[in-house]
């Protein structure tokens, strides 16, 4: 099997050409190549397809986690599709429509002199925040005076968070020092608690200031990751919601910054930030 390594800001999956290669059980071959020591190493598995419908997209995502369970979007991801797709001769279309498990995205690519993509901003489409729809039940977390924030007890700690959807489940808590966390201890249990019947991706955010924000994620089935592009999105909108923050924002991660922006005229989410390619090899496993 053919593969290229590539991340956007240290969010790395192993890619596969799919109009190329054929993968019998992607979920099996995301455990194995995900695997720091002993496969690859990666957050996951990204499948490059041709799309279901041509007419409507230009080619096709399907992301898998460490644990080889499927993910139904992955911003970082897909920005990294996208510059795959077209550094490759996939396709040439810039706006480039990526068919994903959210839905069918609108990529606008930007090229360096070389003619090679170097940073994507992908509308991420409406936030989801119909709770039923995350999916998130309230019954099972406390309710607060904020319409949108709802409390949980993680680990003998109280938490208030912010249920978003931006076509995969996650929950937003807000605190003073997001580096003094211990992820390792609050992380699975936030992405099994059972307010989240489909398990979540949980996210940390400390807002600098109404324009910058930094944030820790736990992603759901692969861990820690050093960042979540829907996660940066929701974490921008879960601060709108609690009037913490602007519209738009720089947003810090381990691995890098993205800006998200939340534009009222369309009510869409639109994430910028690079891609990279790092190598290309074959795998044997």
């Amino acid at each position: 099997m053919k593969f290229t390594k590539m991340h956007g800001i240290g969010n790395d999956y192993v890619y596969v050409n799919g109009f190329s290669e054929t993968v019998a059980d992607p979920g099996d071959v995301a455990r194995k190549v995900s695997d720091r020591h002993f496969g690859i190493g990666s957050d996951g598995l990204i499948l490059i397809l041709p799309p279901a419908d041509p007419s409507r997209a230009d080619v096709r995502m399907r992301m898998f986690n460490t644990d080889g369970s499927e993910g139904e979007m992955c911003g970082n991801g897909v920005r990294c599709v996208a510059k795959y797709a077209w550094d490759h001769g996939l396709t040439r279309s810039n706006p480039m429509r990526v068919e994903t498990g959210r839905g069918v995205l609108t990529l606008e690519l930007k090229t360096d002199a070389r003619d090679k993509v170097e940073q994507v901003t992908v509308n991420m489409g409406e936030p989801i925040l119909e709770p039923a729809q995350v999916p998130f039940d309230p019954a099972k977390a406390s309710p607060t005076k904020h319409p949108r924030v709802f409390r949980y007890e993680l680990a003998g700690e109280v938490m208030d968070l912010v249920a978003v959807s931006m076509g995969n489940p996650h929950s937003v808590t807000f605190v003073d020092d997001v580096d003094a966390l211990d992820l390792n201890r609050i992380g699975p249990l936030a992405e099994r608690h059972p307010a989240f019947p489909k398990r979540v991706n949980a996210h940390w955010a400390q807002v600098v200031r109404p324009r910058e924000i930094k944030m820790r994620t736990w992603e759901r089935g692969s861990g820690i990751t050093w960042a979540c592009g829907t996660g940066a999105s929701a974490v921008l909108v879960a601060g709108v919601l609690t009037g913490r923050s602007d519209r738009k924002a720089l947003v810090h991660l381990p691995g890098g910054d993205l800006t998200i922006e939340w534009r009222e005229a369309d009510n869409n989410v639109y994430m910028t930030g690079p891609a990279t390619e790092v190598f290309s090899g074959e795998w044997n496993g």
